[in-house]
């Protein structure tokens, strides 16, 4: 089955948010979530957000998802983790 041209959506999360009629900012906050969440790290997040929003914004100007993955664009992740508080 089609999933998108993208390597770094390959259960098609991202692609499948635009083919969902009806579909809400709240839903596609989450189906993003879940992208993110499961990116692999060969991948630069910022990198791929940009190229779905210069794929998919075009040909689906109004939908949700865009405003989603433009957010996505201005999140930068924080460097370092806390690695356990000091007494």
């Amino acid at each position: 089955m089609y999933k998108g041209k993208f390597l770094s959506d390959p259960k098609g999360l991202i692609f499948e948010s635009y083919n969902i009629e009806g579909i809400q900012e709240a839903e596609c906050r989450s189906i993003f979530l879940d992208w993110a969440l499961g990116l692999d790290t060969k991948f630069n997040a910022i990198e791929e957000i940009s190229k779905y929003v210069s794929h998919y914004e075009a040909k689906y100007p109004d939908h949700p998802m865009n405003s989603v993955l433009r957010e996505g664009l201005n999140v930068r992740p924080r460097r370092g983790l806390r690695r356990g508080i000091k007494k």
